[in-house]
């Protein structure tokens, strides 16, 4: 049996960040344990930006937040394990494994749980009709976007506005489907208004909120929803609904953290949520159980996960070392707005304050902290520009997620979209932040992702 000073189930964010943060308070022997054939998480796939505002103090893509987890943690001396499933834990800190050289029993000095959230189903929302092929969830599709290149449909309805379902809605209007509609229960949006704005208000897809899809149409495949109004208590209100024809449905309905292991070491969940319940140290019901990320709450910033990982790391060194621990506190400083964007105003995302900016009728700009924020006003009341955010097919098939290192023209984003299809890269490695591409319509296109080659 391997004895670890900390051992940190799940190579996400939260985890990542954990592990540093116990090697740095002192944890000698400390264990990466993810599932998935590489580090990272959820970010991985999420090749959007809108990253790393507040902990880096720039914004990246999905998969550059991750490389840079990772290679932290690796930095610090921290071992990880990928490909590796924990398919058991007792409350005394004996984690059993499985993996590529079978399996393994590991005894904790503590351990950290970080192991994220899964995606709100069909079933969990109850919505009524058939059962074709053509219904998924938003993480699937970005997962097939995104990783497997496989597009899900021509014409689609999203139901649910929350982030991942108004970023799919852009990602899947880029590769050339006709989003048709969002459609969101509450009568306001649960998403960033940045995300709004950039992700339905540039492509002119429609958001009809207080809205839900009441009926599922098709027999072996999708043809059509119907959409209706819903009364005061979510219901849909009969005689309202229209159908609309397509032959993709996404569903963006909520994130359910996921605690099989936690419940395995007999630790309490909260019945609601299913999340974690802590002390204000992440410590879990039981002693030298800690929790943290997605799998305690969910979060809305990948930020607010890696700064409550590093919490919850430096108290399981803590625990092992009988050192004094250190209270989790959130601060909210930086979060950005949420909710339908207000007609003048706008919050500012070019730094962590997050200035809530608005134009006055005098033509001037208020509520800025440096003059960035007003010529970020002023530029999208004139020519709002953008970060494009895509994948570039190689030779052999892979998908390189890239950025353009400077903003495009709104306006040409499907122009140039359409110029980086057309480019094939050659069979080999590539590396975060390499070049791809020296002119995209005056901008460099960057590489988001270490991708290793295809070996035979």
């Amino acid at each position: 049996m391997e004895k670890y000073d900390v051992i940190v189930v799940g190579g996400g964010p939260g985890g990542l960040a954990a592990a540093c943060a116990a090697r740095k308070a002192g944890a000698q022997r400390v264990l990466v344990l993810e599932r998935d054939s590489r580090a990272g998480g959820i970010l991985n796939q999420c090749i959007h930006d809108g990253f790393g505002l507040i902990r880096y103090k720039q914004t990246l893509a999905g998969p550059e937040y991750a490389t840079r987890a990772i290679q932290e943690a690796l930095d610090c001396g921290v071992e990880i394990k990928c490909g590796t499933m924990v398919v058991d834990m007792s409350a005394q800190r004996q984690v059993t494994a499985v993996g590529p050289d079978g399996l393994h029993i590991y005894e904790a000095g503590a351990v950290v749980l970080a192991t994220g959230c899964r995606e709100r189903t069909r079933g969990a929302v109850m919505i009524p009709g058939t059962r074709p092929a053509g219904v998924f969830t938003a993480g699937v599709v970005q997962n097939f976007v995104n990783i497997r290149n496989i597009m899900i449909g021509k014409k689609v309805v999203i139901l649910g506005s929350g982030d991942i379902g108004l970023i799919m809605a852009r990602r899947l209007t880029l590769e050339g489907a006709k989003v048709l509609a969002v459609v969101e229960l509450m009568q306001n949006s649960g998403g960033l208004q940045r995300n709004i704005q950039q992700c339905l208000y540039d492509f002119n897809i429609p958001l009809y909120t207080g809205h839900t899809v009441s009926n599922i149409v098709g027999k072996r495949n999708l043809s059509a929803v119907e959409i209706s109004r819903v009364d005061e208590n979510n219901k849909p209100i009969p005689g309202s609904g229209w159908t609309v024809e397509c032959d993709a449905l996404v569903l963006s309905v909520g994130l359910i953290p996921e605690n099989e292991v936690a419940k395995a070491a007999g630790v309490k969940l909260d019945p609601r949520s299913n999340g974690t319940v802590t002390d204000d140290y992440m410590q879990t019901s039981v002693p030298g159980v800690f929790s943290c990320g997605n799998s305690h709450a969910v979060m809305d910033l990948v930020d607010f996960v890696s700064a409550q990982g590093e919490i919850a790391g430096k108290n399981a060194a803590a625990f092992c070392s009988g050192g004094q621990m250190e209270q989790w506190v959130l601060s909210r400083l930086s979060e950005p707005a949420k909710g339908l964007p207000e007609p003048d105003a706008l919050n500012c995302i070019l730094c962590p304050n997050g200035c809530r900016l608005r134009y006055e009728a005098d033509g001037s700009i208020s509520g800025n902290k440096c003059k960035r924020g007003i010529e970020y006003a002023r530029q999208e009341r004139t020519d709002p520009v953008r970060t494009l955010t895509l994948t570039v097919r190689t030779q052999d098939g892979r998908l390189i997620p890239a950025r353009t290192v400077e903003p495009i023209s709104q306006a040409k984003l499907m122009e140039a979209v359409a110029a980086l299809q057309r480019i094939t890269l050659p069979d080999r490695d590539y590396v975060c932040g390499e070049v791809l591409v020296e002119d995209l319509m005056g901008a460099k296109v960057v590489a988001t992702a270490n991708i290793p080659a295809q070996h035979p």
